[in-house]
C-alpha cells in the first residue's frame, strides 16, 4: 500500500476538519478524492504530505511513518497544491531547470526533462516568457509540469486542472494515466466529476471530514445508481405540459430547446408509461426518447445530499 491511515483526525479548536479517516491506497493507481468545498480534501492532502500534523491517528506513506519521518517522506513524493507557486521573474524554462536543481537532478537529466515537459505540456511558445506574464492557466500548467522534473513514487495533485482549457485538461489527464501505468501512484482531488470518472481507478467521497464511500467509479455507479434517467424530447414548446403532468411525481420539464421531459426515478419505467399515456391522449408527438446512464456526478450529489439530510 502506498498510503495507509487509521483514525486520522484534525481539528482547529472546535472545528473538525478531518474526522476519523481510514484509507488504504494501492500503488500504481490513481486515487480520486472528491467532496464539496469545505469537505476536508485540502486538509487531508496537507496531512498526508506532512505539511501539518494530525490531532490524532496514524499516517503511513510508502511504508514510512509520516508523523515520525516527515523528511524521508518528502524526498519520495511530489506535491501540487491549489495555491499558485512560481517565481515571477523567472522564465518557464528557467523555472523548470531551477526546480530540478532544488531536487538535485543532474544537469543532463534536468535539461532533457525540461525539453520533454515543455513539449508534453505544450509550453513551447511561452518557454522564454516570464511567469509574471503568463495567464492563470499557463502558470498552472508550468506548476504541474515542473513537479515531473524529479523522480517520485507518489504524487499529490489538488485541483490541478483549475484554469486549464479543455484541450490542456485532456492532455494532462492522458499524461497522468500513462504515468500511473508506469507505476506512479497519484492522489487526485477535483471538483470536475467527469475527470474523476475518466482518470481514477478508485474514488473516495468525503463530506464534513468523513468518508462516505470508497470504491471504483463503476462499482459506485452500480451500487448507488439505482435511479434511472429517461428523457423525452418534444419538438415544440408545450406550455400546458406542466399542468398535464402535475399529478406525476418524478418529472422535470425543461423548455430550453423545444420541450424536454426528464424522468429520474428508481421506478422510471412506470412513470414513463404514465407520461406516454398522457402525451398520446393529448395528441402530443414525441421527437425522441432516450435512456441516460447514471453519472458519477449524480451519485456524488445524491450521497452528499443524503448525508447532509441525516445530519440535520
Amino acid at each position: 500500500m502506498s498510503i495507509i491511515t487509521r483514525s486520522l483526525f484534525k481539528s482547529y479548536g472546535n472545528l473538525v476538519a478531518v474526522n476519523g479517516i481510514d484509507l488504504d491506497i494501492r500503488g500504481g493507481k490513481v486515487f480520486g478524492f472528491l467532496g464539496p468545498n469545505g469537505a476536508g480534501k485540502s486538509t487531508t492532502i496537507k496531512l498526508l504530505t506532512t505539511l501539518i500534523p494530525p490531532t490524532s491517528g496514524t499516517i503511513q506513506i510508502l511504508g514510512l511513518d509520516a508523523i515520525k519521518n516527515p523528511l524521508d517522506v518528502r524526498k519520495r513524493i511530489g506535491v501540487v497544491l491549489q495555491q499558485p507557486s512560481y517565481e515571477p521573474n523567472l522564465s518557464v524554462e528557467k523555472s523548470l531547470e531551477k526546480y530540478g536543481m532544488m531536487w538535485d537532478v543532474d544537469r543532463k537529466t534536468r535539461k532533457d526533462r525540461t525539453d520533454e515537459l515543455i513539449d508534453v505540456f505544450e509550453l513551447q511558445e511561452i518557454r522564454k516568457k516570464k511567469n509574471e506574464d503568463l495567464s492563470i492557466g499557463q502558470r498552472r500548467r508550468v506548476q504541474v509540469a515542473r513537479e515531473f522534473i524529479h523522480d517520485m513514487d507518489l504524487l499529490f495533485l489538488d485541483e490541478p486542472t483549475v484554469g486549464l482549457d479543455p484541450g490542456a485538461r485532456r492532455n494532462l489527464l492522458d499524461f497522468l494515466k500513462n504515468k500511473a501505468r508506469d507505476g506512479l501512484t497519484i492522489f487526485y482531488t477535483t471538483h470536475v466529476l467527469t475527470e474523476a470518472e475518466y482518470l481514477c481507478d478508485e474514488i473516495a467521497v468525503i463530506n464534513k471530514g468523513k468518508i462516505l464511500a470508497v470504491d471504483s467509479p463503476e462499482h459506485l455507479k452500480s451500487t448507488f445508481g439505482q435511479e434511472k434517467t429517461i428523457k423525452i424530447h418534444l419538438l415544440d414548446r408545450i406550455e400546458k405540459l406542466p399542468n398535464l403532468l402535475s399529478s406525476i411525481a418524478g418529472c422535470k420539464i425543461d423548455f430550453n430547446a423545444g420541450t424536454d421531459i426528464i424522468i429520474q426515478s428508481s421506478k422510471a419505467e412506470i412513470i414513463l408509461s404514465q407520461v406516454l399515456s398522457i402525451l398520446i391522449e393529448n395528441n402530443i408527438p414525441i421527437e425522441d426518447l432516450s435512456a441516460m446512464p447514471t453519472t458519477l456526478e449524480e451519485i456524488f450529489l445524491k450521497m452528499v445530499k443524503e448525508k447532509n439530510a441525516s445530519n440535520n
